[in-house]
């Protein structure tokens, strides 16, 4: 009889385990890892024509990791965001989430993969509150159920008389743009937020800081069993041991680690009173070479601010600042006709984006190729062979650059061919031109006028509620 009530026991085991399918193996079988994320500039939007965003490019790299197709899923709010991954209605949560104790109550958290410190930020010209004393004169607004949330919360154990106003329909980012409007006087947002937004609201400015740094990190229901944690786990060792995760993170925070208050104020004029006049030149060139125009618009504002008469003091003229040389070169004769220099300017660079080794990919090809037509192609392989030489990756971006600003320093430009180049200025040449293209696309998205039509599986698409 024991014999029996053990082979019993046994088999009722095995069909318990049989129907408790670990998480990483159901995932694998469906074929699909199923991702949370939300809308914004830190996160997962539309660049140009493609998918984009931070937790959207590493959420992608995750599912490669594993084999299977990304499933992006944007709930309405943050707060349906929370309750779907604690009822385990996907598999992961990944929006810039902090990690605080409340929400370590309810769902499991993944390893950290940045630090943010929560700031309060105000608009420039109105009073700036020196501490969280002093904004009961002001109207303060926060995303509902956030991080900020709970962080006010415990100031006001000190400060009784701290109040503030929690949204159930917008995210940090319009927040922060109410804030630009003068609509509410004060919101508090995460520092990368701030960051990434800064060039696109430039009158917003952060007063102080609200929290010590504190992690963020992917979410998880609490009831995960272990097995996608630790292949989590185990990803985000490698992207760190390969330094993969420190350039995702200079892929889409390096360009906007300056900020020039006038010089955004100023494009943001110029796009009303002179991008007009010379868009569908760009957007003829884009066509004909096959890049995006706000890019190529993007260019020639870092060259000439949208002036076909500018003139450099080395004597490069126009919207696209062509020398003689270049423009004889690809046969404009006028190099201060704007259709000429614009033509000229993108068919000169589509001829150094093809010269480059076929291996190098987008966006780092183009990224390259701008690099060249600032201080020259030869300049930039000696930085790719430096690169190289040094352990680096010489067909990324962010790896040659570093080697690229040492080209003015006798000991790394005397083991160049090419010798001496002001390798600092390409890097900031490119970072503003990138700042300008993001300024662009935002604008073009609050017009209205991208019409892009995506047919990607990981496009944008409500929680099915069947799920």
């Amino acid at each position: 009889m024991k014999r029996l009530s053990l082979f019993l026991f046994s088999i009722g085991l095995l069909i318990a385990c049989g129907e408790a399918q670990p998480h990483l193996e159901e995932i694998i079988e469906r074929g699909e890892l199923r991702v949370l994320s939300r809308y914004g500039p830190t996160s997962y939007y539309v660049k140009g024509d493609k998918l984009a965003g931070f937790e959207y490019d590493l959420a992608q790299r995750f599912a490669e990791h594993l084999n299977v197709r990304l499933k992006i899923i944007v709930p309405d709010n943050l707060s349906n965001m929370l309750n779907l991954i604690e009822q385990g209605k996907a598999d992961i949560a990944a929006a810039g989430l902090t990690v605080t104790p409340a929400r370590k109550d309810v769902i499991r958290f993944g390893p950290v993969y940045q630090e943010v410190t929560q700031q309060l930020v105000y608009r420039l010209g109105n009073r700036k509150p020196k501490n969280i004393t002093a904004l009961n004169d002001g109207q303060l607004e926060v995303v509902a159920t956030s991080s900020h949330v709970e962080q006010l919360t415990s100031h006001q154990q000190d400060v009784p008389e701290l109040n503030w106003t929690e949204n159930n329909e917008l995210d940090s980012s319009s927040l922060l743009e109410l804030v630009q409007l003068e609509m509410i006087d004060y919101t508090i947002a995460d520092s990368n937020e701030i960051a990434a937004n800064q060039s696109l609201f430039p009158e917003l400015r952060v007063a102080f800081n609200v929290s010590e740094p504190q992690a963020l990190a992917w979410a998880m229901p609490l009831s995960e069993d272990g097995s996608l944690y630790n292949e989590m786990a185990l990803f985000f060792e490698t992207m760190e041991e390969s330094g993969d995760l420190d350039r995702l993170i200079e892929k889409y925070y390096g360009h906007i680690r300056r900020f020039d208050y006038v010089d955004t104020r100023a494009i943001h004029r110029r796009i009303f009173t002179h991008l007009p006049k010379y868009q569908t030149l760009f957007e003829h060139a884009a066509r004909e070479f096959n890049f995006d125009w706000r890019l190529l618009a993007a260019i020639s504002y870092q060259e000439s601010h949208w002036d076909p008469k500018a003139i450099s003091s080395t004597g490069v003229k126009g919207l696209m600042m062509l020398t003689q040389a270049t423009a004889k070169q690809m046969n404009a004769d006028n190099r201060e006709d704007p259709a000429q220099s614009i033509y000229a300017g993108a068919k000169y660079l589509a001829s150094i984006r093809d010269r480059l080794p076929e291996r190098i990919l987008e966006p780092e090809r183009t990224w390259l190729a701008l690099a060249a037509y600032n201080v020259g192609l030869g300049h930039v392989e000696d930085a790719r062979v430096l690169t190289q030489k040094n352990g680096l990756n010489p067909d990324l971006w962010p790896d040659v650059k570093v080697y690229l600003a040492k080209l003015s320093k006798k000991e790394w430009y005397s083991q160049t061919r090419h010798g001496y180049a002001r390798g600092g200025e390409p890097v900031r040449y490119l970072e503003n031109i990138r700042r300008y293209y993001d300024i662009l696309l935002h604008q073009q998205q609050n017009n209205n006028n991208l019409g892009l039509k995506i047919d990607d599986e990981s496009a944008q698409e409500k929680f099915p509620a069947a799920l």
